[in-house]
């Protein structure tokens, strides 16, 4: 019998060499700041078998990278809700079908030109037309872009691309010449897809919500864990039963889990094995590249890469405008769309199985896919610079008025009949702008709003709000705000790059107006500031405040003392959050800590020498050393607590003492 130490396990061995050889690669690349997806992909490259042939179990790891694929799109799905998903149907079904049709007709064409026949010119179409959800989303995440404007383009065109990946799979073979009976196909897709909705609201709204309840009554965080494993798995593999694919089934259980209560101890559970599974991938497609195959036919395929990048920049380009984004962002999404995906890689192995895609095309275009998948992300970081650029580009003022149409909606703007003076501009009208409208409001400040979602514009407009549509990058917005006359400017928005612009073209009109910017990482204060912003308040500063306003309460530090603790750190430009050192300045929050505290304990123990006695019966000042304040039974607060007041089963009770007494008391009232 072999000694359980001596089995020799290939894929364990593979696991070792990829995770150990990206992590000596992505440490080097990290130094030449390249991105991490960059690394996996040269570690593929290097362990494949066009490279060292370092990997044996090829087919294993592809499993493995599925299986990141499916996580990746189950936390995506998380982050959304049905009612979120809802929200951009518009921009799914018009803005995808525009992007993958237009792809498709321009590839098709341009493949008939060179000599292939039109099956085939349109199958290319097919493998051109999809993006990569994997990498996109990736990078929009890690960005913190995926709510952007651009960025919720970009997700629900990737949606389309997902869901129009199934019927692409059933025309294949009629393009090949291998079926004849596309319309019962069609038929029976549109009933598995009626079939997956009906399934997805149901489990949204009735089943799982239960089901993560009962599991986190539990408290067991195995089982937790376990429960949103199966989950995911189970709706992804139940749709690739029915046919569809496996990241569209991951997607929808992500957005099941995303209605109950539980989506965010959810994502955190699953994310460390995401960032796994998902580097497999990266790893998988790098093995596909063949190395010698470039070098012999590289002025060829980086002509491709070009032709395909331009191609897809404009479809994508050509999609979101016709959804009336402005220009900027409708680039924005056109520079995020150019590569081609990993659910084309897919579909052509099905191709070349059917023989409609031959071994030389079939290099050309894992070339031109992996080229193309490893600049995106060099792309889709200068994607807004190379935006503004191409919009400061010298041209006669009615063609660049037509080219930008898009930015405004006249029968949304606010009425410019009076002239605006001294006023506040509010730049994105999410729960930040909202909440500085709402104060604006109250304190009779004169206000005007730039949004760019449309559909919240008309919403807000219906209700008399002083809402426009547009882009506030676009000097021709900032000029209908008035903004050389206003006072104070917030920029509320998501989208770092775009806040930067903002800042920047608000003080090439007027140095005198004070701006406030709003931002979510630390590291993004210094750019702003030097770009011109007046304040940057982080969010990331301002929850840790928060939180700790909270602690100093807890302590019972009197309220004076806190906020003039705050109002240091705020006007320090939180430079002791964001130095290494203990205080400000050489200031310090100089207050007595009082040892006692006030808190609520519910009562569980029947019985003892509290429960069912009257207070002046029980002692409990003498015996415990705390003192009742207030009790809560059932919806009545009882607040004149006096000797003859009774502590009863189930009761809140508000006490108030040292922590070593109240511990003591707390023992005896519960179970």
């Amino acid at each position: 019998m072999t000694p359980l130490l001596a089995v020799e396990i290939p894929l364990l061995s593979d696991i070792v060499v990829i995770l150990g050889l990206a992590t000596v690669v992505i440490l080097a690349f990290q130094r030449l700041k390249f991105p991490t997806i960059i690394g996996f992909l040269i570690t593929g490259v290097i362990a494949g078998p066009y490279g060292l042939s370092l990997v044996e179990a090829s087919e294993a790891v592809d499993i493995l990278s599925e299986i990141g694929v499916i996580l990746l799109l189950f936390v995506i799905g998380m982050e959304f809700s049905l009612q979120s998903l809802s929200a951009i149907k518009r921009y799914v079904f018009i803005g995808g079908t525009l992007q993958v049709l237009l792809t498709i007709a321009a590839t098709a064409v341009v493949t008939h030109f060179f000599g292939f026949d039109w099956n085939k010119a349109v199958f290319f179409g097919f493998l051109f037309s999809l993006s990569s959800t994997a990498i996109v989303l990736k990078l929009l995440q890690e960005r913190g872009e995926v709510n952007a404007p651009h960025g919720k383009t970009i997700l629900a065109i990737l949606i389309f691309q997902d869901i129009i990946i199934v019927p692409m799979m059933l025309f294949t073979p009629m393009l090949a010449g291998a079926t004849d009976d596309v319309g019962m196909s069609l038929l029976i897709l549109g009933g598995k897809g009626l079939l997956v909705i009906v399934l997805t609201l149901v489990l949204a709204r009735y089943v799982v919500p239960q089901l993560l309840y009962r599991v986190a009554m539990t408290k067991s965080k195995e089982l937790f864990i376990l429960s949103i494993v199966v989950i995911c798995f189970a709706v992804a593999y139940a749709t690739s039963q029915l046919g569809l694919s496996l990241g569209l089934g991951a997607f929808l259980a992500g957005l099941i889990v995303s209605e109950s209560d539980y989506s965010h101890q959810a994502t955190s559970a699953i994310l460390p094995f995401r960032e796994i599974f998902i580097s497999f991938f990266f790893v998988s497609v790098g093995m596909l590249f063949d190395s010698n195959f470039l070098i012999e036919n590289f002025p060829m395929i980086l002509a491709l890469v070009g032709l395909t990048m331009l191609l897809k920049i404009i479809t994508g380009y050509g999609a979101a405008a016709a959804l009336k984004l402005p220009a900027r962002i409708s680039m924005i999404v056109g520079f995020s769309l150019f590569q081609v995906g990993e659910f084309s890689l897919l579909l052509a192995k099905e191709g070349v199985k059917l023989e409609i895609l031959d071994p030389v095309s079939y290099q050309y275009f894992l070339a031109v896919s992996i080229l193309t998948m490893a600049v995106t992300p060099f792309v889709m970081k200068g994607s807004n610079n190379m935006a503004c650029r191409i919009l400061n580009i010298p041209i006669p003022e009615k063609i660049k008025s037509r080219f930008s149409a898009n930015g405004t909606l006249p029968d949304m703007e606010v009425d410019q009949s009076h002239d605006l003076e001294d006023h506040l501009v509010i730049i994105g009208y999410g729960l930040n702008g909202q909440n500085v409208a709402k104060a604006a409001k109250s304190a009779q400040i004169p206000y005007v709003i730039v949004e760019l979602n449309a559909e919240t514009v008309k919403r807000e407009a219906a209700k008399g709000e002083p809402i426009m549509y547009g882009d506030a990058i676009n000097g021709t917005i900032l000029e209908h705000l008035n903004i050389h006359k206003a006072r104070v400017v917030v920029v509320a928005i998501s989208d770092a790059q775009a806040t930067k612009s903002i800042i920047s073209n608000i003080r090439s009109i007027s140095k005198k107006i004070y701006v406030i910017v709003r931002t979510r990482f630390i590291q993004e204060m210094e750019a702003n500031y030097r770009l011109g912003a007046d304040e940057v308040i982080p969010e990331e500063f301002e929850t840790s405040i928060e939180i700790f306003t909270r602690v100093l309460n807890k302590y019972l530090i009197p309220k004076d003392k806190i906020e003039d603790f705050t109002q240091s750190i705020r006007m320090d430009n939180y430079e002791m959050l964001r130095s290494s050192r203990t205080a400000m300045g050489g200031d310090k929050l100089n207050i007595d800590l009082p040892n006692i505290n006030f808190v609520s304990l519910s009562v569980h123990r029947e019985g003892g020498k509290v429960v069912g006695k009257k207070l002046n019966e029980s002692d409990i000042r003498n015996h415990f050393g705390v003192s009742v304040v207030a009790i809560k039974r059932g919806e009545k607060m009882i607040t004149d607590v006096s000797a003859d007041t009774e502590i009863r089963l189930e009761d809140l009770v508000y006490v108030v003492g040292t922590p070593e007494n109240i511990t003591r008391f707390e023992d005896e009232i519960k179970v």
